[in-house]
């Protein structure tokens, strides 16, 4: 069966703002929270449907990906290198969201009143930088990175804490003028958790991590920018005594090109040329980000002229389509002429040719400029 478009399962439009869409998915979760729906699977779906929806709109990158590609640039579960998507959440990461939202008003899956729950442990998630060249930005690609995280250690064991007795919470009993009171709070042998560290390797810390490299591989999708941030779901710290693992948050950096320079979408690079190809015409080879292409420079061409190459630029990640190349033609100036050269341009000199007869057609710098943006 194919899946509800986010924007009709939180019942919102595709404008909606950031507050609206928190308040559609609080709205949907109380109404279809298991506690309020025992043993209704339908309604545990609607619950689920509407956490992934959320966990998409919520987030500016993931909306702008689902906003231009729709569930296919989801990538099922892994979307951005696997990280989003409600396809890979499970009810531990729905209840876990659904607890920030509300302000933690509510614990562990159900309504609490308040009362303190067994945490849920989850590692730490880790940043990284990757850089990327112009080429894999335009049409994505895969790469693998060591990074430094936490792992557990080999033989690192965890028993049921003894205060508690694995429950993570301990119950306390307070005599009032209004009889006894019993609240509970996180336990302050585990912090909740409910577990206690049983036996540490050397070199472990106190809960059994030791910091190790790991290879990750990244999955980079076409059209990636500067500063974007894909989430590698699971490759982040370990979480003690077999709890989840934490995210690895990648953050996009550009490397610079020395020929083509980035404008948004657009991209620029300039194209020299000498006095007798100007005068002549010639067809020049030049790089872009898909491969090499030629193009035609008409006989008479001025220094300063700009050619437009149109789709040669970078996908737009807020529309379809793509930016635009703008070749921007300098005519070459000798420096150093041989004799032979010498003699040719004086004798054009003595003779009135080649001399400089602007026509008026000639435009000026501002006409260039807005030329670029028609």
């Amino acid at each position: 069966m194919s899946k509800r478009d986010y924007y009709e399962v939180l019942g919102i439009s595709k404008g909606a703002s950031a507050d609206e869409i928190k308040k559609a998915y609080r709205k949907m979760a109380l109404k279809y929270h298991p506690d309020k729906n025992p043993g209704d699977k339908e309604a545990e779906e609607k619950f689920k449907e509407a956490a992934e929806a959320y966990e998409v709109l919520s987030d500016d990158n993931k909306k702008a990906r689902y906003d231009q590609y729709g569930h296919a640039g989801m990538g099922g579960a892994g979307g951005f290198g696997g990280g989003f998507g409600g396809g890979g959440m499970n009810m531990e990461d729905i209840f876990s969201q659904f607890g920030d939202i509300f302000g933690g008003q509510f614990g562990g899956g159900g309504f609490g009143g308040g009362s303190a729950q067994r945490q849920q442990l989850r590692g730490s998630n880790l940043r990284v930088r990757i850089k990327l060249n112009l080429e894999e930005m335009v049409n994505g690609t895969q790469k693998t990175i060591k990074v430094k995280k936490m792992k557990l250690a080999p033989g690192a064991t965890s028993k049921t804490c003894g205060t508690c007795n694995g429950s993570g919470v301990q119950v306390k009993v307070m005599n009032t003028m209004f009889g006894q009171m019993q609240t509970q709070t996180h336990c302050g042998t585990c912090q909740g958790i409910g577990k206690v560290a049983d036996k540490i390797p050397a070199g472990a810390n106190s809960q059994g991590l030791i910091k190790d490299d790991v290879e990750v591989t990244i999955n980079i999708p076409a059209g990636a920018r500067e500063g974007i941030q894909l989430n590698v779901r699971g490759k982040g710290n370990d979480a003690p005594f077999g709890g989840t693992p934490g995210d690895l948050l990648v953050v996009v950096e550009e490397e610079t090109d020395s020929a083509i320079k980035r404008e948004g979408d657009n991209l620029h690079q300039e194209l020299y040329i000498s006095f007798a190809e100007a005068a002549l015409g010639t067809q020049k080879e030049i790089p872009t980000v898909g491969g090499k292409v030629k193009i035609k420079v008409d006989p008479g061409t001025q220094s300063g002229k700009i050619l437009r190459l149109n789709g040669k630029g970078l996908p737009s990640i807020d529309s379809y389509g793509k930016g635009d190349m703008f070749v921007h033609v300098n005519v070459w100036t000798p420096q150093n002429l041989s004799g032979e050269q010498r003699e040719f341009f004086e004798n054009q000199l003595k003779r009135g040719e080649m001399v400089a007869e602007p026509s008026g057609k000639e435009k000026t710098f501002f006409d260039k400029v807005r030329d670029l943006f028609n």
